[in-house]
């Protein structure tokens, strides 16, 4: 087997400055260190989520991986710094300090760390710019959000960021962020249980139905977290609208959803051998890469074990999943790096 690449991974690097004082504004995220192993995400005042040394120490990363029988971890930023919801200079200023941390944390584990970089997705000519840098730089792709406020990915706007992508051969992981909250959602982690998975299940049918995939070249290599969301179940029911109500669900497509089946890859973090079979008969065994959303605890860990315990999958399916998969999406050639 080739290399096993778990192209779902965060990253949150330690010693990042007062933002504040370089972006200007305030209620910026802030690391408090509880710990030389221990930490947590503050936002102004607020707690946000405990983290600890598997965020930002490759050596631990590294070692994870070895006991999950990882090669590579694409390693890409978490979304709570995005600052999609700031003025673009500042979000500008942001993506550069955390890209450049995540290079230096990536660089420190050796070829098996694969960084992504963020940009500033508010001011598409900025991200274009910043995505630019960062490959020189040494980055290997994108992370974006699913969303910038209420403009979604068929938005003009990130629309030319993703045909600027497909030029200069950027792959592309969307990652969901920013979900609504309320009374009935901030009860048991229903955000992130419920929310996550219609975010991009939304951005999905923005693509088909807002006409991105009839404009962007079929170069885009694009891959959507957490499955795809609930997109994959709700193919169906989104083609049956297509053409049953198509005065009002077309949109700019021309063609139903289940035509642009094959233009993106969706990743495995769906823990369950019954819901991984509908994902690989839906989008297809040449779309769906391991992802475990490490190192945040409703990953998957081990991570792949959903790929391994898969019967139902035949040895050539396994390997693709598990690494040739996402070797195609990260354009990765070569041997498999020492450990």
């Amino acid at each position: 087997m080739n290399r096993v690449v778990d192209v779902h991974t965060h990253v949150v690097p330690k010693g990042w400055p007062d933002l504040s004082v370089e972006a200007g504004g305030t209620g910026w995220p802030w690391l408090r260190l509880d710990s030389e192993r221990e930490a947590m995400i503050m936002v102004g005042e607020t707690e946000f989520r405990p983290i600890g040394a598997n965020c930002w120490d490759p050596p631990t990363r590294l070692s994870d991986m070895d006991d999950d029988g990882v090669d590579v971890q694409v390693v890409s930023p978490t979304p709570v710094f995005f600052s999609y919801e700031r003025p673009a200079a500042q979000a500008i200023k942001v993506a550069r300090i955390f890209n450049d941390l995540t290079l230096e944390c990536a660089t420190a584990g050796g070829p098996r760390l694969v960084p992504f970089c963020q940009v500033p997705l508010q001011d598409p000519d900025a991200a274009c710019a910043e995505l630019d840098r960062c490959l020189a730089a040494g980055h290997a792709g994108v992370e974006i959000g699913n969303h910038v406020g209420d403009r979604d990915l068929d938005d003009p706007g990130i629309v030319a960021f993703l045909r600027h992508c497909a030029e200069v051969g950027a792959p592309v992981f969307v990652h969901p962020w920013d979900m609504p909250d309320g009374p009935r959602l901030d009860r048991w982690m229903a955000r992130w249980l419920t929310g996550m998975p219609a975010e991009t299940h939304l951005s999905v049918l923005a693509m088909i139905l807002g006409g991105v995939f009839d404009e962007v070249p079929e170069t885009l290599r694009l891959c959507f977290a957490h499955g795809g969301g609930s997109f994959p179940f709700w193919l169906g029911r989104a083609d049956n609208a297509w053409h049953r109500r198509g005065d009002v669900v077309r949109g700019g497509s021309a063609f139903p959803p289940s035509h642009y089946i094959g233009r993106f890859c969706v990743d495995t973090v769906v823990f369950d051998p019954a819901a991984l079979r509908l994902l690989v008969s839906v989008v297809g065994e040449d779309h769906v890469l391991l992802g475990s959303d490490y190192p945040y605890p409703l990953g998957e860990r081990p991570a792949g074990q959903v790929i391994r315990k898969a019967d139902f999958l035949t040895d050539a399916q396994r390997e693709k999943l598990l690494s040739g998969n996402a070797h195609r999406f990260l354009g990765l050639t070569g041997p498999t790096p020492p450990a």
